[in-house]
């Protein structure tokens, strides 16, 4: 089964939006649809309560709720990487809710507090592990001025499997991969865009926001990069570098907004997206979302 996990992760990890209705309220069913089109053109494995599914804009009690509801229309067809984070019990409660709910596996996002110490993540990540009772671990690093020694320790945890890289810093990954057991599966963390150079020094696989709306393309950069065409995999990443850079905009404040946005105008209309996120998009990053998906024929 493990075996079988950093397969997938060697594939695309699809981050899936957390739907809302119109009144601001979580509406899980709306997730269905696009777990089944995801799964059906061939991602490899999906994430419920990334950060393309506002994790830090949900409530525990949101986030248990679509960990169970995601684990459920998942339906074990692919693996799901359950988010877990927040303060330490808040991130043993979701470990413990997404075991019972089915998950395959964690993702631990790097805690955001300014009081974050090394040595502390390495005790925060234990904690949760022990809270998971064994089920397999992927670190997702997003600050990687920790230093390559508690990378190296973190990494050396029994449950951690791999490591969701989301720093554009590629020298730094080659660095981290060489310093920890050749065993661990390190994941492009910054989508389509970032992936080539990710490959280039080791990584595999790639996050991606982007299935939500459009996974063909998704699965068609990873076959380019898996074959080593990176010729390939940039002309197609070229042509859905529009829609990454609107995300990219207001200090990447429209990340989720950009996904949102194209939902609702593809036809899947999954809500607004939570403050602090920019909601609606402006006017010019609306025109610049329709001509994207007008010119690539995107339909849900």
């Amino acid at each position: 089964m493990t075996s079988d996990l950093r397969s997938a992760l060697r594939g695309i990890s699809g981050i899936l939006v957390t739907p809302y209705d119109k009144t601001g309220e979580i509406d899980p069913v709306r997730q269905k649809a696009i777990v089944d089109k995801a799964i059906a053109v061939g991602v490899h494995i999906l994430v419920a309560n990334g950060n393309t599914g506002e994790f830090y804009a949900l409530t525990i009690d949101e986030a248990e709720t679509m960990a169970r509801a995601s684990a459920e229309y998942v339906g074990g067809r692919v693996p799901l990487l359950a988010g877990v984070g927040r303060g330490v019990r808040d991130a043993c409660r979701l470990a413990r809710t997404s075991r019972e709910a089915g998950a395959a596996a964690l993702m631990i996002h790097q805690p955001p507090d300014p009081f974050s110490a090394p040595r502390g993540l390495v005790d925060y990540v234990r904690a949760v592990a022990d809270a998971a009772e064994g089920l397999p671990i992927v670190l997702y690093l997003r600050n990687d001025a920790i230093g390559i020694k508690a990378i190296r320790e973190l990494c050396e945890l029994p449950s951690v499997i791999g490591v969701k890289w989301a720093t554009p810093n590629p020298l730094k990954l080659a660095e981290a991969i060489g310093a920890t057991d050749p065993g661990i599966v390190w994941v492009g963390g910054l989508a389509e865009v970032w992936a080539p150079a990710f490959y280039a020094v080791g990584a595999r696989g790639f996050t991606s926001g982007l299935i939500n709306v459009w996974p063909q393309r998704s699965v068609a950069i990873h076959t380019a990069l898996e074959a080593g065409d990176y010729r390939a995999a940039n002309r197609l990443i070229a042509g859905m570098k529009a829609f990454e850079d609107i995300r990219a905009e207001e200090l990447n404040g429209t990340n989720v907004t950009g996904v949102k946005a194209a939902l609702a105008a593809i036809g899947h209309d999954c809500g607004a997206t939570r403050a602090p996120s920019a909601w609606p998009l402006t006017d010019t990053q609306q025109a610049t979302l329709h001509a994207f998906i007008n010119s690539n024929e995107i339909r849900f």
